[in-house]
Order: C-alpha cells, then sequence, then structure tokens
C-alpha cells in the first residue's frame, strides 16, 4: 500500500472505477458513481457474497426489500428518535462537523456512546480548530439525526411521511413472518439481503469510506433463544487465527494479538456469532484475497455497545488513514422483533415443532458490511506500484477483476492478425469477462491491462497463424505461455479456478 485516501480517490475516477455524483455540476458531497470498471467489480464482490452465503447454504434464504418504506417501521426500531450524531458548528465559517470526528483526529479520543453532556464538558476542556477556518469557537454540541425524510403521493403532510431506509436490517425483521410462511425454514437460520442505504451525513469523507448512499450486504441469523451457543460447525474452524484486539486490550492501551477462534470464544461472544465472523473473515481472505495481516478483528467495549446489543466485534482493515471498520457483527438478541410485534400488533413467533411452544427468536449473530468499503479494502490491499514495470499493478483476484483476460492482435494493420484476434475473443468472451483492445504497442496494452487488474492478456501474433496458437501473460509474474487456441477454453478454466 503506497497511496493515501485522495490518490486512491484519483486513481480510481482516472481509470474509470468511481466517478464523483453530480460532476459537471460541482459534485455532491457524499454521493458516488461506479464507472465500467467499479461497477464490474461491485457486482462481483455481490456475486461471490451471495453465493457463498445464500446460494451455497441450505440455512440462509435471499430478499430483496424496497429502500422507502413506512415511518411505522422507523419508529418501532427506534431510528426515528434516536439515529444520530453529535453535531458541532464553527462560529466563525458556520461549518458543521461530527465532533467524534474532530475529537479523534485532533485528541486521539473514542468517544463513541457517549452523551451530550460529554461531549460539551470534553470539548471545552480540550479545545478543538476548525479544521476549515482553523477558529477555535464553536457552539455547544446537538443531536442531528440520519435518516432521510420524504414523502409518499400528492400531500405534504406528518400522514404522508416516509423514509428512506437507514439500513437493510429493518426490512429483513418486518418480513420476518413473511418468510416463514412462504419457506421451510426452521431454526436456526437466516435472511439475508443486499441493498441500498441512506444515512445523512454531516460531513462524508474519506472517498468511499463514508458516504450519504452506500450499499449494504447483510445476514439476520435467528435461532431458538436458548441456543444461540448450539452451532455445530465451529468446531471446524477452531484454528483459525486472527489478529484481535480485545475489550481488554483497548481499556489498557495494549497491542491487538493473535488469536485462534478456540481463544476467541473465551470472550463475551456466542458461538453463533464467532462462527460468522470467521465465515466473514473468510470470504475476505479468500474470495477477496485480502492479506490477513491487513485484517483484525476488534470487540466493541461496553461503552460503545448499541443498548440492544449483547456483544458486537467489528472487522477492522488497515487503511492509510489507520484501521478502520469494514465489516460488523452484533448479537441483537430478540429487540427488533419484539419491538415489530409490540408497534405492530402482528406476531413474531414461530412455532418450535421439538419443544411444541411458541417463541419470539433471537438475532445471534447479524454479519453486516458495506459494499464500497468492501470495495476500498479490496483496492487498497491490490495496489501495487511496480518500479520495474513502470506501472501500477492491480493485483485483483480472477473472482473480483473486472475482466478476466484481454485478447490482444500483436498489430492492428494486419488484417489477417486482427481477424484471428477476434475470432479467438468470440470464441472465450461467452465464458469468461473479457475484451478487445488494438490500439497503442503491445507493451502500452499490457500496462493498460496491468493498471485495471486484468488477470490474463491473450496475444495472437504472426506465429498464430502458422501453429494455431496463442500467447498468455500472466498478470502477476509475466510469464508467459503458448497454448493452442483449440485448448485455450480449457486453459482459462483451469486459471480461473487455480
Amino acid at each position: 500500500m503506497t497511496i493515501n485516501i485522495e490518490e486512491m480517490a484519483t486513481f480510481c475516477r482516472k481509470k474509470g472505477f468511481v466517478f464523483p455524483n453530480s460532476e459537471i455540476y460541482g459534485g455532491l458531497s457524499g454521493f458516488f458513481d461506479f464507472g465500467p470498471l467499479g461497477v464490474e467489480v461491485n457486482n462481483k464482490i455481490k456475486q461471490t457474497w451471495w453465493k457463498r452465503f445464500v446460494q451455497d447454504r441450505d440455512d440462509i434464504v435471499g430478499i430483496d426489500g424496497s429502500i422507502v418504506s413506512s415511518q411505522k417501521i422507523w419508529q418501532a426500531s427506534g431510528h426515528v428518535d434516536s439515529f444520530s450524531d453529535v453535531l458541532i458548528e464553527c462560529k466563525k465559517c458556520h461549518s458543521r462537523q461530527r465532533a467524534d470526528h474532530l475529537l479523534e483526529e485532533q485528541h486521539n479520543l473514542n468517544v463513541e456512546g457517549k452523551s451530550l453532556d460529554y461531549f460539551n464538558a470534553i470539548v471545552k476542556e480540550k479545545g478543538l480548530k476548525c479544521p476549515k477556518c482553523q477558529s477555535e469557537e464553536f457552539g455547544e454540541c446537538s443531536q442531528f439525526n440520519l435518516m432521510f425524510k420524504t414523502f409518499v403521493g400528492p400531500k405534504e403532510d406528518e400522514e404522508s411521511v416516509a423514509y428512506l431506509r437507514g439500513e437493510t436490517a429493518q426490512i429483513i425483521f418486518t418480513n420476518f413472518k413473511n418468510v416463514l410462511d412462504t419457506t421451510r425454514v426452521k431454526l436456526p437460520f437466516g435472511i439475508a439481503q443486499i441493498g441500498k442505504a441512506f444515512r445523512n451525513e454531516i460531513s462524508p469523507r474519506e472517498f468511499l469510506f463514508r458516504v450519504r448512499e452506500f450499499e449494504q450486504m447483510e445476514i439476520e441469523f435467528f435461532t431458538h433463544p436458548g441456543k444461540a451457543d448450539d452451532c455445530p460447525y465451529i468446531k471446524d474452524f477452531l484454528k483459525v487465527e486472527m489478529n484481535v484486539f480485545t475489550a481488554e486490550n483497548q481499556e489498557n492501551n495494549q497491542e491487538q494479538q493473535k488469536m485462534s477462534v478456540a481463544d476467541l470464544l473465551k470472550l463475551n461472544i456466542n458461538k453463533w456469532q464467532a462462527y460468522w465472523l470467521v465465515q466473514e473473515y473468510l470470504w475476505f481472505t479468500e474470495d477477496l484475497g485480502i492479506n490477513p495481516e491487513n485484517l483484525r478483528v476488534r470487540e466493541h467495549t461496553k461503552d460503545e455497545l448499541a443498548f440492544y446489543a449483547k456483544a458486537c466485534f467489528d472487522l477492522d482493515y488497515n487503511f492509510p488513514m489507520g484501521w478502520k471498520e469494514i465489516y460488523g457483527n452484533a448479537d441483537r438478541g430478540k429487540f427488533d422483533l419484539t419491538q415489530h410485534q409490540e408497534h405492530s400488533g402482528k406476531k413474531m413467533e414461530y412455532f418450535d415443532e421439538e419443544t411444541q411452544e411458541k417463541v419470539v427468536p433471537v438475532v445471534a449473530s447479524e454479519p453486516s458490511q458495506g459494499v464500497e468499503r468492501a470495495f476500498l479494502s479490496l483496492m487498497f490491499d491490490s495496489y501495487h506500484d511496480d518500479k520495474e514495470r513502470g506501472n501500477v499493478v492491480l493485483k485483483l483476484p480472477p473472482k473480483v477483476s473486472p475482466f478476466f483476460c484481454v485478447v490482444l492482435p500483436l498489430v492492428k494493420n494486419k488484417e489477417n492478425i486482427t481477424q484471428k484476434a477476434k475470432e479467438v475473443y468470440q470464441q472465450i468472451k461467452t465464458c469468461y469477462s473479457c475484451y478487445y483492445d488494438q490500439a497503442a504497442s503491445v507493451g502500452r496494452r499490457y500496462a493498460r491491462a496491468d493498471e485495471i487488474g486484468v488477470n490474463y492478456c491473450i496475444t495472437v501474433d504472426f506465429d498464430t497463424l502458422e501453429d494455431d496458437c496463442v500467447t498468455i501473460r500472466d498478470r502477476d509474474s509475466t510469464k508467459q505461455e503458448r497454448i493452442k487456441i483449440s485448448e485455450l477454453n480449457n486453459k482459462l478454466f483451469s486459471l480461473y479456478f487455480s
């Protein structure tokens, strides 16, 4: 990792991965558009996640809920009253910032979960500087609700109020009975969803890391209230080791430590939560190819735990701006189903055939992450400035690279060469994500492919006309191999799954 967050934003824009939203009109803070390459990577991130956690499992089903929903959902969940951040305003330039971010950046203080009175007292004691005008004069801290409000229908009155969802989880909870009634799921089981969420952030920052519109990949995993530790699969992962930053480490200013899953279970974590934590860790390291040393598990301290959560663990990535959360896993208990049962008057019960009783299941584990943060960690982990080649090499794994291969005619001014190259391209494009490129020298085309993460370059040259072979170049090693066109599809298959 050799570049900072601003340089990564520039690289992503220049190469067609991510563009600022509304750029021709000056941009809109906290919103981004994925370009031709970015949408390919983003979609493949989601596809690998969905395949691993939904399609390849028998205990997970999926839904795709609406973005706009009734205000009653968000009143019941507590979002309307308490989904907020602490805002502070500069008296000189009147810019508004998140107070917790300023305290963390300027005084290295973690103030998550603290009261408004605490914020006002600590700002008065420590002092802050406005990042825009350097003034040290601020008004009182206040709560700022993050929900995006809208109106449904022709009237803009209180009855017409609806909200863009602040998280995907609540749509899963409100559809819990629908899933029970239309499928044959039995506890323990999960409901998964990938979709957009919206938060009216006070001060979006750090490129894709903190934005106002983002996409979540989330599972709510339900168990019997007394069986959160009845996980038959955890025994297969007890020896997996991860970097872990425990609550005790944080409170005593100690370093993170290497810890096995067996040792992790000695902390405040149930077995299903530990299981899903390690499953997501393996998805990051195996499917996305993230370096394990750039990942750590962080246990939430008691002060920062959400009021409904019994325990919460994050996966952090070591960004240039420090360790930052890219995934969270909460033991939510039965708070959400109970809330919606009370507010809607509809039963959220499950009939347990074994015990012949009706129970409200608990969310023993909620694996939740943002697609954009997974994308950002993947881009940083893959970015290599190769001084020997003289260009950037984006070492994306085949499952998530925008294109697995590119077909290159050695020259573009010989019709027999270009025609043969186009035939090869037509042969493989229905099986693999690939494109055709004949502009510039073959060396420059190699470099272009390296910079956007293409795994293999397939070159058609003059010898191809004689031996019906092409040259396959590996992006990471630059090694080249000659292979028959008739064997090309099988060769690419073995390379993709190697």
